[in-house]
């Protein structure tokens, strides 16, 4: 394996953890932990839903946790991962929240979902999110 396989190889393991740890607070249902890994300018945008920075997300992550994601998780599958440029990378996952008690997501639930990841400081953040109907 020639270095820029083997950095690609360790970038995408570290992008693909991001995503990980960010499903596990989810899961804790912890807003501050959920966009630790975010940009401070990351925008989400969802269906009807824009936010603009990282406190904006928090805020409305922790709304969701307080009401109706209250014990509820992902099933995230990441489906392609790549780098465009250099320090950015792009992920395209199929994904459906379970809410609490549920073992299955119904096919309405799913999404695609793009994630958009910068590296500074050594560090892969969060900058754009959006996802649509599967």
């Amino acid at each position: 394996m020639n270095d820029t396989a083997v950095r690609e190889t360790t970038d995408r393991d570290a992008v693909l953890t991001v995503l990980k740890d960010l499903y596990v607070a989810w899961a804790a249902n912890d807003a501050d932990a959920f966009v630790a890994d975010y940009d401070p300018d990351a925008t989400s945008i969802l269906p009807g839903v824009f936010r603009s920075g990282r406190a904006e997300v928090r805020d409305g992550m922790a709304a969701g946790f307080a009401g109706p994601l209250r014990g509820s998780s992902v099933l995230d599958e990441p489906r392609q991962v790549r780098f465009p440029a250099p320090d950015t990378a792009v992920v395209v996952s199929r994904a459906a929240i379970l809410m609490a008690g549920e073992t299955e997501a119904p096919a309405d639930r799913w999404v695609l979902a793009t994630w958009t990841l910068v590296r500074r400081e050594n560090r892969w953040l969060i900058t754009a999110y959006h996802n649509c109907a599967a």
